[in-house]
């Protein structure tokens, strides 16, 4: 995803401190902890649930700087990185390799074009999953000793709705809202109300 696009939330303990694009969260992460040194703030992608962290050194003019690197490993790796392609190795039978190879436009168009076809028809599944995943990671840090916290995971992953909703009931309340919309797309398949 372009780091332009992308966004997270912050968090001082049970507190949602920013939420949006990585400069706004970075910046106001910079004066959070600026405010108290102390405290510790867990940063998440909001698309995967992994925790991120800035290099808060610095002006904010710096920071925001830092945002844009582009990140040295990728650059060098070969590919078409203005165009946003990447190399990367794969293992196939032969007889796959001779069925790209007689493709038009060889194998990398023809990969290409399958995997966008199979996520077009994948029925939402790819992107329920990821749903479960960054709201399971986030979960697991901010609400892990929360009351309910295994069976909410269980409701999550069963795709129960209602259950999901009564077991976060009771807790903190920027934490369960985070979670509830990180969790949207889960239940968000006719199947599964």
């Amino acid at each position: 995803m372009d780091k332009q696009q992308q966004t997270c939330t912050a968090f001082a303990g049970e507190r949602r401190i920013a939420s949006g694009m990585l400069d706004t969260v970075a910046l106001a992460v910079k004066r959070a902890s600026d405010a108290n040194p102390d405290h510790t703030i867990l940063i998440f992608d909001d698309r995967t649930g992994k925790q991120v962290e800035f290099d808060l050194r610095g002006s904010d003019a710096d920071i925001l700087a830092r945002l844009d690197d582009p990140i040295l490993e990728e650059a060098r790796r070969p590919g078409r990185p203005k165009l946003g392609v990447t190399a990367r190795e794969i293992t196939l039978l032969p007889r796959h390799w001779e069925w790209l190879q007689q493709q038009p436009g060889g194998a990398s168009v023809t990969l290409r074009k399958l995997v966008d076809a199979a996520r077009v028809n994948d029925g939402g599944r790819e992107i329920r999953r990821q749903a479960q995943e960054a709201a399971d990671r986030v979960m697991m840090v901010l609400a892990g000793n929360q009351p309910h916290y295994e069976d909410t995971a269980r409701a999550l992953y069963a795709g129960n709705y209602q259950r999901f909703i009564e077991l976060t009931e009771g807790w903190p309340q920027d934490v369960r809202d985070h979670i509830r919309q990180l969790a949207e797309p889960v239940f968000d398949w006719p199947d599964q109300v």
